[in-house]
């Protein structure tokens, strides 16, 4: 089967996709000229976990600077830059440290707090690693995405997948028109943490098992500012439910659960390839909404317009228990985990390291389309490259913002039990402006995003 050449370039790809309105417009136009081996001072905002893997992979550079709620994660960190300055308080980290002495600040703290981590970095200026998802927040999200193009720096959020060749060719495929125009895509995952029975939660293997929100308190962890972990969120008695990571993220006050932490590996798939970028409707549905917990299973449905020359699509999520029609009707394979783009040529399911064009019969001595889309340095290195060169990231926050937004919207449209009519430009929900109360939120006394 001969194929045609991929209708996207490169070029114009980083240029990124375009919200009219929303001041997103993809890849900023990062002004530096550093060369590529001069050291950047880096910042380390969250030590332990991802903060601990992700400082690994700046290592090169001079760390200047390191911030953590966990004294035994700081001072962890700390035995591997002793020369850095040591905070608790990311506050008095930006209170403290002159512009001069730092170029790039990688946050990798909790959720809740990746907003109030980041926007002084790019209000001065500074370059922004930020682990997924990138905010708590809708508004969150697109409050830093506008921030970081006003700054013009490099920016780039920490879904390492998308560096893979595996999503580079499945990108190339869709966008050869190796399936033909696809108007239906499907994402679904196999994990299943969250609100459930304790039965449940055992035979899934959640880590936390649990129903409702503990009446009793325990004793803080040595070493740990529970108040500064808490950080925006109303204040409530330490327990064990919330820490370590990733126990917090099923409970609304600091994470979206399933949806908003998976959902930004996979879901960035078909929003890659199929260049999407808010949706105009929203639906979802599971067990009824929780006020605290986020589910264990739930399913979101997301109904995107025409693209320039690319068709409306419909992406649906599946989570947990739940699974697309076309994995419960056995007419693909049975992965754990995977993406199904549903194209009118046929059919191409993908999952973070293989992929196959279906029906195989079909597709039998299919050549693969000219590669398009240069095989990545390293997610990380990517985006060390772009501090010191401009050279423009792939998971920027004009793209990865839009992302966060969309899954944002799936937990709204489940939390509100709503259909959702979005207008991306104004943020509003049209059809159920009750649902709104779930864009954002108040924060706690001493912390504001200004």
């Amino acid at each position: 089967m001969s194929v045609n050449p991929p209708s996207l370039t490169r070029r114009r790809f980083l240029q990124g996709t375009a919200l009219a309105g929303a001041a997103v417009l993809g890849a900023p136009a990062v002004v530096s000229c550093r060369s590529p081996s001069e050291k950047l001072n880096v910042v380390i905002i969250g030590c332990g976990g991802r903060g601990a893997g992700n400082m690994h992979e700046v290592r090169g550079e001079n760390i200047v600077a390191l911030c953590d709620v966990s004294e035994p994660n700081l001072l962890s960190a700390a035995a591997k830059a002793p020369k850095a300055k040591k905070f608790r308080d990311f506050r008095k980290l930006y209170d403290e440290l002159k512009d001069s002495a730092f170029d790039a600040v990688v946050v990798s703290s909790t959720e809740h707090t990746h907003a109030f981590a980041t926007l002084p970095a790019l209000l001065r200026k500074k370059h922004v690693y930020c682990e997924k998802p990138l905010t708590h927040s809708l508004r969150e999200a697109r409050l830093i995405t506008e921030a970081a193009k006003r700054a013009g720096v490099a920016t780039q959020m920490g879904t390492q997948i998308h560096a893979t060749s595996n999503y580079r060719r499945v990108v190339e495929l869709v966008q050869s028109g190796a399936i033909g125009s696809v108007r239906e895509a499907h994402v679904w995952v196999s994990r299943a943490w969250g609100r459930q029975s304790r039965e449940d939660a055992k035979k899934h293997g959640d880590i936390v098992l649990i129903e409702e929100r503990p009446k009793e308190a325990e004793r803080v962890p040595r070493g740990l500012d529970w108040d500064l972990w808490l950080g925006p969120a109303p204040e409530r008695p330490f327990h064990s439910v919330y820490v370590p990571g990733p126990k917090w993220y099923r409970w609304w006050d600091f994470g979206g659960g399933t949806m908003s932490d998976l959902g930004a590996h996979w879901i960035d798939l078909p929003f890659w390839a199929l260049q999407l970028d808010a949706p105009l409707v929203v639906e979802a549905g599971g067990p009824p909404p929780h006020a605290e917990i986020a589910p264990a299973s739930m399913w979101a449905a997301f109904h995107y317009g025409p693209r320039g020359d690319l068709p409306p699509v419909k992406v649906t999520w599946s989570q947990g228990t739940e699974r697309p029609a076309a994995l419960k009707e056995k007419k693909v394979p049975s992965w754990g985990s995977g993406v199904l783009f549903i194209g009118s040529k046929g059919m191409l399911l993908a999952d973070y390291g293989k992929h196959v064009l279906l029906p195989e019969k079909d597709f039998a001595g299919f050549k693969y389309p000219t590669r398009t889309i240069p095989e990545s340095i390293g997610h990380h290195a990517e985006w060390l490259r772009a501090c010191k060169t401009g050279t423009p990231t792939t998971c920027h926050f004009g793209y990865s913002g839009l992302l966060t937004e969309a899954n944002h919207l799936g937990n709204i449209a489940y939390r509100a039990g709503k259909r959702l009519e979005w207008e991306a430009r104004a943020m509003r929900i049209r059809n159920a402006p009750e649902a709104e109360q779930f864009l954002g939120r108040d924060y706690r006394k001493g912390w504001k995003l200004a």
